[in-house]
């Protein structure tokens, strides 16, 4: 019998396209290790199971399951039936900010939990099937309408029973493979990340939060998830004010102060480094939405659904 392959994650686990739209529709190899990215990953479960060790929680998806959880903690793919396949994408921030999702889903998914419906019907594996399919075609026009409907399918998601998973009680833990000293320190700089990267803060201020020296919590979120805390919290931020820069009331300046920056020149500064293109160029290019999701605070909680 032949021996059975496996997918190796980077050495530091971390997926380095965080403002990509990534499409797939295969079956995948099971990990050998968590693998982190800063992306929020939709799985639909075409055929077989899928069984994810998340950060604090197991779960396993079966044929038919829609699932939505946020890449940027550790997750990992250890077990899978022979016939799995499943369609789904890593979707960046910004277009997670532009869905009109139910506030305690939103901030429960930044804060680690994992989405899951089993409403899906006959249409899910076609559609997935063609956004793949227009998102890997080079075609601009083909690859946004997949991001469009996508965003759209997840956002229908509000109408049928789901579950968050785990429970707000349950306690985080670490992911079998990581670090036991470090993976809880992500978790928690990622949680508060997640509630404050629209005020003021810096790595003294989040390190206090993970109880923690900030040389500390610099070298472990860099060791873990291959960014340094300032690129995490700038690429928070710029996913937020490309969000917001899509709505048709948008002012530059008051995206600037209403996405965490200081002042206007850092504003297009890291948008220039990180989009491409200033603010103003992306607001009339990229804005594609006649009307674009409502922006939620990500520190809100309610009972799980």
């Amino acid at each position: 019998m032949a021996e059975k392959s496996y997918y190796e994650p980077m050495a530091n686990g971390v997926e380095r396209l965080p403002t990509e739209l990534q499409m797939f529709l295969a079956s995948p190899l099971v990990m050998r290790a968590a693998h982190w990215h800063a992306q929020v990953e939709v799985n639909y479960i075409v055929r077989g199971w899928a069984h994810y060790k998340m950060s604090g929680h197991d779960v396993r998806f079966d044929a038919g399951d829609l699932a939505l959880f946020w890449g940027g903690l550790p997750h990992w793919l250890d077990d899978a039936s022979d016939d799995l396949i499943y369609g789904g994408g890593h979707l960046p921030l910004v277009h997670f900010f532009r869905l009109r999702l139910p506030q305690n889903v939103q901030s429960r998914l930044m804060q680690g939990a994992t989405l899951v419906t089993k409403a899906t019907d006959a249409s899910d594996p076609l559609n997935f099937e063609r956004w793949n399919e227009y998102a890997r075609s080079g075609d601009t026009m083909k690859a946004s309408m997949a991001v469009e409907e996508l965003l759209l399918r997840i956002e229908r998601v509000r109408f049928n029973p789901y579950d968050l998973l785990p429970g707000p009680a349950a306690v985080v833990s670490a992911v079998d493979g990581l670090d036991l000293h470090s993976s809880p320190i992500v978790v928690r700089i990622c949680d508060f990340i997640a509630d404050n990267f629209r005020e003021e803060i810096d790595s003294s201020d989040i390190a206090q939060a993970a109880d923690i020296h900030p040389k500390y919590a610099m070298n472990v979120f860099k060791k873990s998830t291959g960014m340094t805390l300032n690129d995490y919290v700038n690429l928070m931020r710029l996913s937020y004010a490309q969000a917001l820069l899509m709505q048709d009331d948008a002012n530059v300046l008051q995206v600037a102060m209403d996405s965490g920056f200081g002042s206007l020149s850092a504003f297009n500064k890291s948008f220039r480094k990180i989009a491409g293109m200033s603010p103003s160029d992306f607001r009339r290019d990229v804005r594609c939405r006649p009307s674009a999701a409502p922006i939620v605070r990500t520190n809100a909680t309610a009972p799980m659904n």
